[in-house]
């Protein structure tokens, strides 16, 4: 069987479109990094090219849907689980776009697949100062105080939230012997967390807290 020029641009087009996303991925130091983009890329691309082969005169989707399976146990390989946060998604959906524009390159959709790496790539680099500008103005956090059995002390820390502009999504009271737990789901900016923080330290009646 011999090669036709298109298919080997098409295999060119997807590594160089997989290896653009896989230099961000490697510059941050992630799990999927620049080779692993770039075969995920190719990869995809090939299975469709010879989709259409295979199938002739016949359906070809059902190879190429199967990439998209085969990509979603991929990516559910990246994701990590720490304590209540999920970790790896990003990654995981760089994975699963960057498959779909290989399918897009292999399929001949040469300006859709271009224009979707563009976007992805604009997202990649500049949205991630965006991203964290928004996570400064809001922080959720749980904080877990002990306490002497005191309700009058367990409303007084009530009370230093909102002196802190600290909103107060949901609370929970634990009786420990001749000590209470109390337990806070809060939310605002990390400055206003820092000073309810400070306020814990220096309030002696507070014998420990964890957040």
């Amino acid at each position: 069987m011999t090669i036709l020029p298109e298919d080997l641009i098409k295999v060119l087009l997807s590594i160089l479109a997989g290896g653009l996303i896989g230099l961000e991925r490697e510059y941050r130091d992630k799990a999927a990094g620049f080779r692993t983009i770039i075969f995920i890329c190719v990869g995809s691309a090939l299975f469709t090219i010879l989709s259409v082969k295979i199938a002739g005169d016949k359906d070809p989707g059902r190879v190429a849907a199967n990439i998209v399976t085969g990509v979603g146990f991929l990516g559910a390989g990246v994701l990590l689980r720490d304590g209540g946060r999920v970790l790896g998604l990003t990654t995981a959906s760089i994975i699963w776009l960057t498959a779909a524009i290989g399918m897009g390159i292999g399929s001949g959709q040469y300006v859709l697949a271009g224009a979707t790496a563009v976007v992805m790539m604009i997202v990649l680099w500049f949205f991630p100062g965006f991203e964290h500008w928004i996570d400064n103005a809001r922080e959720e956090r749980m904080y877990e105080v002990v306490l002497p059995l005191q309700l009058e002390k367990c409303e007084q820390i009530e009370s230093a939230f909102k002196q802190c502009r600290l909103r107060v999504m949901s609370r929970k009271r634990i009786k420990s012997g001749e000590e209470m737990i109390c337990i806070w789901d809060v939310f605002g900016s990390p400055k206003n967390h820092t000073r309810f923080t400070e306020t814990l330290f220096a309030d002696p009646d507070v014998k420990s807290f964890k957040f």
